[in-house]
């Protein structure tokens, strides 16, 4: 009998999880409330506050998990052995599929970040990983020849609010069709690529 309420409470608790992944994704987690969390998993508001003091605690708890998961899919990038275009084509696809996957997660923080320092903090080391990558990448392509005179730091920047973006708008919201995930991640590539490769035609 005494594991049937940790079983229930884990379901419980998984539950408002996804309701609220749910809810964000589609409203953004400024415009979500508890109520709507809850009414979206089914249970009652009370039912939240047994797992989260607060929807901003609940968000807090998944960022850090996403720490973890945005600097192993960092890591494919990374690898030896990879071509300039092959790079940014695995650049973008590690972007893409991190939002994707970390959808509400992205949503809530960015969104929090315009109002809270924490969370403010938050993106910015969420921010921080494609960022340095890029930065390293525009260094070297200078070394190159490419992108002369160009700051690395900003066009890192710059190419990561764009990607940032260009996800928010593909994914999240009323959609009226999923988005086509190859394609996506072609056009994100062929951006990044020509962005710090690309050549002025005469």
């Amino acid at each position: 009998m005494s594991a049937f309420p940790t079983h229930r409470g884990r379901r419980t608790h998984a539950a408002i999880d996804t309701a609220a992944r749910t809810v964000i994704a589609r409203k953004g987690i400024l415009a979500t409330t508890v109520a709507d969390i809850a009414a979206e998993a089914g249970r009652s508001t009370a039912s939240f506050y047994n797992y989260y003091d607060s929807k901003e605690a609940m968000v807090r708890q998944w960022a850090l998990g996403f720490r973890d998961e945005a600097n192993q899919r960092a890591q494919s990038v990374t690898r030896h052995g990879l071509s300039n275009r092959e790079r940014a084509y695995e650049a973008a696809a590690a972007h893409w599929h991190t939002y994707r996957n970390r959808l509400a997660e992205m949503i809530s923080v960015s969104q929090l970040a315009m109002v809270n320092d924490d969370f403010a903090q938050y993106w910015a080391e969420m921010c921080a990983i494609p960022t340095s990558f890029i930065t390293d990448t525009v260094k070297r392509a200078q070394s190159q020849g490419y992108c002369p005179g160009d700051d690395p730091q900003l066009i890192a920047e710059a190419i990561v609010a764009m990607f940032n973006q260009f996800c928010y708008l593909q994914l999240s919201g009323a959609r009226a069709r999923e988005p086509d995930d190859q394609a996506c991640i072609q056009t994100l590539a062929n951006i990044y690529y020509r962005a710090i490769y690309g050549e002025e035609v005469h």
